[in-house]
């Protein structure tokens, strides 16, 4: 059985990690490289000269005073945590294999369970912010989903009263080995109801593969190439 390149693909190990994130002054300063990759720049004046007092996590501006935090508009704003508490929960929330529950982080970290809870909150919202931000690309396959209705009586399936429909869409490489997805609400399986989600959610000129359903050529619309593999047994299934 070939090997699975996603799963046995090289990670940061735990010493390593220690290493060069195992004091608040490393995290520190490695805040300062991802937040000003090129430096720090007032943004203010523009000015690239400062005073840095670091009891406080300020920089401040040698041209206009103004004082700018390092934790300031990110997840670490007006948190009681060390940064490198912060930076060991990032590390166990995205490198383990499994769901880690706020319970387990709060022993590893040796914080309150409220506390863990409330970081691995922010710490999933940040992540799903960036998958939504970033559109699915090349190939893709989708289908359509529903959650809720009644399990018992009535009708089942599409349509279904109480039934809110999400769309699925999974981003393989070349092999069919998944890269990414997306699960969204829609209001609706409609051609422009997809063609509206394609084009927030995917990149052009992906191919789609997707059921019959009428809906699906929406993808057209929105620059991609749409394949339909019909099931079941009318004239066109397969």
């Amino acid at each position: 059985m070939p090997k699975n390149k996603i799963q046995f693909q090289r990670g940061l190990s735990l010493p390593e990690f220690f290493n060069k994130y195992g004091t608040d002054q490393q995290c520190r300063e490695a805040l300062i490289r991802f937040r000003w990759p090129k430096g720090f720049v007032c943004p203010v004046c523009g000015c690239t000269l400062y005073y840095e007092l670091k009891t406080r996590m300020l920089f401040q501006c040698k041209a206009c005073k103004h004082q700018t935090s390092l934790i300031s508009g990110t997840i670490f704003d007006s948190t009681k945590l060390p940064l490198s508490i912060w930076f060991l929960g990032i590390y166990l929330l995205t490198q383990s294999k499994d769901r880690i529950s706020s319970l387990k982080l709060a022993r590893s970290l040796g914080i309150s369970a409220n506390a863990a809870l409330r970081m691995k909150h922010k710490l999933q919202h940040v992540m799903k912010q960036r998958d939504d931000s970033k559109p699915l690309s090349g190939f893709l396959q989708v289908d359509d989903a529903y959650l809720g209705g009644k399990r018992r009586g009535g009708k089942r399936g599409r349509g279904a009263p109480g039934k809110i429909p999400f769309l699925a869409a999974v981003a393989t490489n070349e092999d069919g080995h998944p890269i990414s997805m997306k699960f969204n609400q829609l209001s609706g399986f409609t051609k422009d109801e997809v063609t509206s989600w394609a084009l927030k959610h995917v990149h052009p000129e992906c191919i789609v593969v997707s059921d019959g359903l009428n809906c699906f050529p929406g993808f057209v619309q929105a620059h991609c190439t749409h394949k339909a593999i019909v099931t079941g047994g009318g004239p066109d299934s397969v």
